[in-house]
């Protein structure tokens, strides 16, 4: 597959709809657990004794490598598809 011509709007336009829909299930599932982190974090900041801190600190540290690794996905297909 032949590089886009980034120069061209319409296919630049194109292209960017192509870049935002690669590992756009694994950002949305690394945002979803590390907010979901964060608010256990902050629940059990809050006095909630139920929901020890090693639980939300661990569940915002995997969401954040979901994201990390779903970031270092769409950065080797953009260097893959911008090839020549």
């Amino acid at each position: 597959m032949a590089p886009p011509d980034l120069k061209d709007p319409a296919q630049c336009a194109a292209y960017r709809q192509e870049l935002r829909g690669v590992a756009l299930g694994l950002r949305r599932a690394g945002i979803g657990l590390s907010l979901a982190g964060a608010l256990l974090v902050l629940a059990q900041r809050k006095g909630i004794d139920a929901v020890p801190l090693w639980l939300g600190v661990g569940v915002l540290g995997i969401g954040v490598l979901i994201v990390i690794a779903a970031i270092s996905t769409r950065t080797a297909y953009h260097r893959l598809r911008m090839r020549s």
